[in-house]
């Protein structure tokens, strides 16, 4: 095997090192019991057993954790601060709803917070950089030949964006881009469900790695914000054919 190859097996430990969840560099035993409420919360979230609009009952989630229902709300309301949980006046908490609205705003500030990752990444000489790319984009190719693939496209994608924002060598920049990821997770899985939407995304990437290894920075800048547009305009449209998504394109 070429040095600058990387085997699939050793990418399957760069994945383990990042986890789609809240507080997610931070151990479970330094968390408070707000915190490891919402950590667990979140996961339900993230993955799909609660869905958009559906009702968080406090006192269940008091009993459940076996808890009063004062860490409960504070655990709400940190998911409400990370995006992931709406508090509303009088009806308690829900699920976050999936507005065409909201996933504009978010598109925006990360595809331009990529832009700066994209860049960096393109004066790097990090070692590891290439070889995980590689690596990466066979997984993503393989995942797009799959006619269900369970969300682990989406999912796939997720880390080699943070997995980028690592190699990028800001730590600020990296904590923003996680945050934002995690809130639009739900969303680049509604933009990446069919097939032909992945297989786009696969000849995107693998197009975006080509022009990082030719040196090609403004190219791989525009392939990147390409991708993520074309992920958000389906997610727009999913949600716009769906019931509950009529009349919130505004």
């Amino acid at each position: 095997m070429n040095r600058t190859e990387m085997p699939d097996d050793a990418f399957a430990t760069w994945e383990g090192a990042v986890a789609f969840r809240l507080f997610a560099d931070q151990s479970e035993p330094t968390l408070s019991v707000p915190e490891q409420i919402a950590s667990r919360l979140g996961d339900r979230i993230l993955v799909g057993d609660m869905s958009p609009g559906e009702r968080i009952g406090e006192q269940e989630l008091a009993d459940e954790f076996n808890v009063s229902r004062g860490p409960v709300r504070e655990a709400l309301r940190i998911l409400e601060r990370e995006g992931l949980v709406t508090i509303l006046a009088r009806r308690g908490a829900i699920v976050t709803e999936l507005t065409a609205s909201e996933l504009r705003e978010l598109m925006e500030i990360r595809a331009g917070l990529f832009e700066i990752v994209v860049r960096k990444l393109a004066q790097s000489n990090h070692p590891e950089l290439l070889p995980m790319l590689r690596a990466g984009n066979r997984r993503l190719e393989a995942l797009s030949q799959l006619e269900d693939d369970g969300g682990a496209y989406a999912e796939t994608t997720y880390r080699l964006l943070i997995l980028c924002a690592r190699m990028a060598g800001n730590r600020r920049l990296q904590r923003m881009l996680t945050g934002l990821s995690l809130q639009t997770l739900r969303y680049s899985k509604l933009g990446l469900a069919s097939q032909e939407r992945r297989q786009r995304s696969a000849q995107l990437w693998h197009e975006a790695l080509e022009a990082l290894e030719q040196g090609q920075a403004e190219k791989m800048v525009v392939l990147t914000r390409q991708r993520i547009e074309e992920s958000a305009d389906e997610a727009i449209r999913q949600l716009d054919q769906s019931p509950k998504g009529k009349g919130r394109r505004s």
